[in-house]
């Protein structure tokens, strides 16, 4: 039970990377991986809409932000193993890149391999990234500060 929860966060934590991945850095990275791969699809690649849910202040009640723009495949490999791939945005490509790169993740023989060259790279842009936004927010925070007024004692 508990080897199972850990598979499916592990999972959903590469299924995210991936799909958060901004276009063609997964690609790039994963390209002579699946170029090799053969595979049928089980559903082609598609673009649809999903609504972003947000929370006030963090914590509050939950309001629905909008719709944002998202592509998703399935397909099968040859041996059997399933792989769904989605990507924010329109890339049909990226999201079937995703769900070949799913299928063999799940693979124990493949898993190590794909994930120090294609996951944990792209782990490493995301956090650059993340960093660098914050930096750049960080730098336009205005501090308030209030001058206690009272009245003289003389």
């Amino acid at each position: 039970m508990e080897n199972e929860r850990a598979a499916i966060a592990e999972r959903s934590a590469w299924l995210g990377v991936m799909s958060r991945a901004h276009k063609g850095e997964l690609e790039a990275l994963a390209n002579s991986i699946v170029s090799e791969v053969k595979f049928e699809r089980l559903k082609a690649p598609h673009v649809g809409l999903v609504m972003v849910r947000g929370r006030a202040g963090g914590t509050g009640t939950v309001f629905n932000l909008g719709e944002m723009t998202v592509a998703r495949a399935s397909i099968r490999l040859a041996d059997g193993g399933v792989g769904h791939g989605y990507a924010q945005g329109r890339s049909r490509r990226q999201a079937e890149t995703a769900a070949v790169l799913d299928a063999l993740l799940q693979r124990d023989d493949r898993r190590k391999e794909i994930l120090a060259t294609v996951i944990e790279p792209l782990k490493a842009k995301a956090d650059a990234r993340r960093v660098e936004r914050s930096r750049k927010a960080a730098s336009t925070k205005v501090e308030f500060f209030t001058v206690a007024r009272g009245e003289d004692p003389a």
